[in-house]
């Protein structure tokens, strides 16, 4: 194919979704920042781990297999592995193999690792609120819950 085809086969953006685009990226790079800032500073975790624990504790028995975690957490199964290792470290995740796949591992939030959880939610809480939803309608909210549920099948595959 020619230089000039590709040029020609290009759908470029409109400037309406150039603009779009340059606000989602913009939001894609700070809002992981600013979620992870304020829970290293009120809890001493950065957000990665917060997101473990909180999924964890959503689960029957507070368990899943680590697979399935990571890519509920959206992480490879390498690092969740290795944040896993320091989640277990610190007494509030433990590993333990699978009964029914012998190379897969179950993952399990501590009782300690609740109480962090807990202890850390209204925080967490608190500023995804005023980074987010504070700032939306109850019809915003739901616009972009449907926006974000398109976009996601395409991101995850």
């Amino acid at each position: 194919m020619t230089q000039e085809a590709v040029v020609t086969d290009t759908r470029w953006l409109s400037s309406p979704e150039m603009a779009t685009w340059m606000n989602l990226t913009q939001l894609l790079m700070l809002l992981p920042s600013a979620l992870d800032r304020q829970l290293r500073d009120d809890a001493g975790i950065p957000h990665a781990y917060y997101q473990i624990l909180a999924m964890l504790s959503n689960e029957p028995g507070h368990s899943m297999r680590m697979t399935d975690l990571a890519r509920l957490v959206g992480t490879t199964t390498s690092r969740l592995s290795h944040a896993v290792t320091s989640l277990e470290q610190r007494g509030w995740v433990r590993r333990k193999a699978c009964a029914f796949d012998k190379r897969g591992q179950i993952a399990s939030l501590t009782d300690e690792g609740m109480a962090v959880l807990e202890a850390s939610a209204p925080g967490h809480v608190a500023e995804v609120r005023r980074l987010i939803f504070d700032r939306l309608t109850p019809d915003e909210v739901d616009q972009l819950r449907e926006i974000t549920a398109k976009i996601l099948p395409a991101a995850a595959s």
